[in-house]
């Protein structure tokens, strides 16, 4: 009996001790702290949109809760909490911190709001710890520096603020640190040099600034992601020891200074370098073709000069090249051989090397590229000759623009065959014949510029089989013909710039069915008859410019269906009847431009903002008082308006008895033909001839530019209105050299001979030295042109305008106006004289303006102008592009200056850049 007591009794105690030691007890027992955290993490999530936590309950035991893994070793403690991109919404409760044997914490791509605990940092054995893109705010905590096994540290794409911390050069086993997508400020911290194991440095997109630390240079960084910041200084030479870097990415900061000509040698492991839009100078580096490996090379937008580096050939992954917006050219102006070398990359997609000053024709080895190649830019240099032929085996392309070069002969006619590409552009170029009618081909394209160019003959009707076209820009060509009906009929169009051609025939009636477009321009087109009223099914339309043809009758009254018309441009026809009112309640007008026409009657009120012009119709009054126009008077009688007297036009004579009887009728005749904007009279008798021309009320260029008040005006000229002049002034030098009988040259073009009409139209005043290069060789004619001209060696002009070969050999030319032009141009929009006496001992505006481009365009252009545009991307482009054509290299010589038509055409090519990305199209 007393033996089975004891063995009773032994049994008993071993079925208690197996109980006590058993999982769910000892759970009970011991882990209850961890279940509890985890509860109190569930509670704080407002939303589950995918009902992901509904396992966290009591029927299953939290180690299986979705999400949740716990230790095997130490029993049922949790070690990683894994809950990637549910959409949970909440904060993270500071209970997170009693899960004392954590080492994975990964929650990101959900919405976590509020701060990072700061209890995360009590987590001892916490190696990883991943919370981006979420939405937490605050700092990042000092006292994560305590988790010293920390190997991943990622807050990628959060909203947090305040300084890197220091502290976190402490953790000595740390290898990815991720930042990037923040709002953080301050510096890089020197101290994280100390994280000798560190590979992945992102902490690009936030507000940092300062240098590169040098001490960075000890860590093992191969992963170097700093884009988008105010980093300054120059690259550290400490960086190029990290010989196993793969990703170098410092894009978009104000790094400066030149980088290495030996990074090839020092990164051959590269595989992207991405420095764009920095201020770097000097030549890239000619070792890149090293780094075997590399597959992107991003070093647009910034100073760098010399060639395109060489052997690039070799880089067999290279998927993608752009070097725009620089400065690369080289010495023996065969520029483009890289071109060749390039289309050994049978992987390359896009190559990209816009704006330069790149010379040289375009190789036929282009067409020689892989067909992966997809987009190609070289618009804005100075290649030269055809378009290649064979272009059209690269039929994978979607993206092609040689515009703005110096291009002639004609569009190849199988260009049709690039059946994929989207956007084609060869505006700004010489290009001759006729539109291919291939172009019909390309049924995914979407924008086609081939404005200002000498194409002729017709719009193909073809290109109506181009459904998915949203611009089509055909400005400033010698296109004739009726516009085809089936392209006027195109719905999906938004922006159709046709202006300044000699087109025949009238509006085609299918306007009304293009439901889409936004912008429409057939200025100085020739079109006739009135205007259908169908236009008012254009619901969509903002700009319409349809100035300078011969539109007549009434102005339609469908016309008030398009509330969203900002600018409207109806002058130069002839319109007849009286002013529509319901142009004074288009609630988003900015420009309503009705000057001469045959209009009469009220002109309706317009808001303060909106710009206005009737010069030159007949009987009209009323409207906004900074007309000045008469008053409407209404009869008692019959309540009908008195017609306003006409106020006679002010003449301005000029006395020009001192120019010979030849050479004064050789003037008259080529100024009064049609392209010459000035209203010009004359009058001649035995001892005394006139040239009398309409007063321009606006006064001279050189009021606007460097007076400080005006009376009743604004007191500057905007950008737009710069530009404006500018095409004028060229337009007009253009006619005077190429398209006159004889050939005129000016001689004096200066801001002082340049007046304003009311509409701030540019007219070229003062040909009192101006010459007819037939009769300049006659002794008798030259010496009846001017003062004391009894020789070819006497200077003609203004100092600071005229061009140094008048100095040594006086011989006219047209090229000395092209040097008036240039100098005209950088003042208009620099503001500052060419004879200030900063310019001086061999500094010019010239050399000012030059050394400040590219990157510093926002800083020597007339700061008030910064007011209109945006400092980044095409505006920065339009602004750095004017500048560019006062600065064209080797300037001083005559031979090597550009043609005054070159400059006009790119002018109004950068002005249609600048108003479609203003918002209101091109082609005025």
């Amino acid at each position: 009996m007393k033996a089975f007591a004891s063995s009773f009794l032994l049994y008993t105690v071993v079925l208690l001790c197996i109980h006590l030691w058993r999982p769910d007890t000892a759970t009970t027992m011991h882990n209850e702290t961890d279940r509890l955290a985890l509860i109190a993490f569930k509670d704080e999530i407002t939303h589950d949109p995918l009902g992901m936590l509904s396992s966290w309950n009591d029927s299953l035991h939290f180690c299986r809760w979705l999400g949740v893994h716990c230790s095997r070793q130490h029993v049922r403690r949790v070690t990683t909490l894994n809950l990637v991109s549910y959409g949970l919404v909440g904060s993270l409760s500071p209970h997170i911190g009693n899960l004392t044997f954590l080492r994975r914490i990964v929650l990101q791509n959900n919405n976590f709001h509020g701060k990072v605990p700061s209890e995360i940092g009590g987590l001892f054995h916490l190696r990883v710890l991943v919370l981006s893109n979420n939405s937490f705010k605050g700092k990042i905590p000092t006292n994560l520096t305590y988790c010293l096994e920390l190997r991943k540290h990622n807050l990628i794409d959060n909203k947090l603020e305040g300084k890197i911390p220091e502290e976190l050069g402490s953790l000595s086993k740390l290898k990815a640190l991720g930042l990037t997508e923040n709002n953080l400020t301050g510096k890089i911290p020197a101290s994280l040099g100390n994280l000798s194991s560190l590979t992945l440095l992102s902490a690009g997109e936030n507000n940092l600034e300062g240098s590169i630390p040098e001490e960075l240079g000890r860590t093992s960084i191969d992963w170097m992601f700093l884009v988008f910041n105010r980093l300054t200084g120059t690259i550290p030479s400490s960086l190029y020891n990290l010989s196993n870097m793969r990703y170098f990415l410092l894009g978009a900061n104000q790094l400066e200074g030149s980088l290495s000509q030996y990074m090839g040698v020092a990164f051959p492991h590269l595989r992207q370098l991405v420095l764009p839009e920095n201020r770097f100078t000097g030549l890239a580096p000619i070792s890149l073709s090293n780094a075997s490996t590399l597959e992107y090379i991003f070093l647009h937008n910034n100073s760098f000069i010399g060639p395109v580096p060489p052997n690039l050939g070799t880089l067999q992954n290279l998927g993608a090249i752009t070097m725009s917006l620089n400065q690369l050219s080289s010495s023996n102006g065969d520029d483009l051989s890289f071109i060749s070398s390039l289309a050994n990359c049978t992987r390359l997609q896009q190559m990209s090397f816009h704006r330069n000053f790149l010379k040289g024709p375009l190789v036929s080895t282009i067409a020689n590229f892989s067909t992966k190649l997809s987009r190609i830019n070289l618009g804005f240099n100075q290649i030269q000759g055809t378009i290649p032929s064979g272009i059209e085996k690269l039929v994978n392309l979607i993206y092609l623009n040689l515009g703005m070069n110096h291009l002639t002969g004609s569009i190849p006619s199988n260009i049709g065959n690039l059946y994929k590409i989207q956007q084609l552009g060869l505006l700004g170029n010489r290009l001759t014949g006729r539109i291919p009618s291939s172009l019909g081909n390309l049924t995914l394209l979407n924008i086609l510029d081939l404005s200002s160019n000498n194409l002729m003959g017709d719009i193909p009707s073809s290109l109506a089989a181009c459904q998915n076209l949203l611009e089509l820009t055909l400005t400033n060509n010698y296109l004739n013909g009726s516009i085809p009906t089936d392209v006027m009929g195109l719905s999906s169009l938004v922006t159709l710039p046709l202006g300044d051609n000699s087109f025949t025939g009238s509006l085609p009636l299918e306007v009304g069915h293009m439901i889409n477009l936004e912008v429409l321009c057939v200025s100085k087109s020739r079109l006739l008859s009135d205007l259908p009223s169908i236009l008012g099914n254009c619901v969509k339309m903002r700009d319409l410019q349809l100035h300078g043809n011969v539109f007549e009758d009434e102005i339609p009254t469908s016309l008030q269906t398009l509330r969203g018309l900002e600018f409207l441009y109806l002058s130069c026809n002839k319109f007849s009847g009286r002013i529509p009112m319901f142009l004074g309640d288009l609630p988003f007008l900015i420009y309503l431009n009705l000057y001469f026409n045959d209009l009469e009657g009220e002109v309706p009120l317009v808001e303060a903002n909106v710009t206005i012009s009737v010069e030159g119709n007949n009987n009209i009054c009323g409207g906004v008082p900074k007309l000045h126009l008469a008053t409407c008077v209404t009869s008692s009688s019959d309540k009908k308006r008195k017609r306003p007297s006409v106020k006679p036009l002010i003449p301005i004579i000029i006395g020009i008895s001192f120019l010979g009887l030849l050479a004064f009728f050789f003037i008259i005749h080529h100024l009064r033909r049609k392209r010459m904007r000035n209203n010009l009279r004359y009058f001649h008798g035995n001892d005394f001839k006139a040239l009398v021309f309409e007063v321009m009320p606006k006064g001279n260029l050189d009021g606007w530019l460097h007076l400080e008040v005006r009376e009743d005006e604004p007191q500057k000229l905007t950008f737009l209105q710069r530009l404006n002049v500018a095409i004028e002034v060229a337009s007009t030098l253009e006619y005077l050299h190429t398209q006159c009988d004889e050939i005129i040259v000016h001689n004096d073009l200066k801001p002082n001979n340049v007046l304003l009409d009311n509409d701030m139209v540019g007219h070229i005043n003062d040909f009192g030295i101006s010459n007819i290069t037939s009769l300049v060789s006659s002794t008798t004619i030259a010496s009846s042109i001017g003062t004391d001209q009894n020789n070819s060696n006497t200077m003609k002009g203004s100092i600071g305008y005229i061009g140094p070969e008048y100095g040594v050999s006086g011989k006219v030319l047209t090229k000395g106006d092209m040097y008036n032009y240039r100098i005209l141009l950088l003042e208009m929009f620099i503001e500052t004289r060419p004879t200030n006496s900063e310019f001086q001992d061999g500094h010019t505006i010239h050399n000012s303006v030059k050394t400040s481009l590219p990157e510093r365009v926002m800083e020597v252009i007339y700061q008030p102008l910064l007011l209109e545009v945006d400092e980044s991307g095409k505006m920065r482009e339009c602004i750095t592009a004017v500048l560019e054509i006062g600065i064209i290299p080797s300037m001083e010589l005559p031979k090597d200056r550009m043609e005054i038509s070159d400059a006009a055409n790119k002018l109004r090519s950068i002005k249609n850049l600048f108003l479609r990305e203003a918002g209101h199209g091109g082609g005025t």
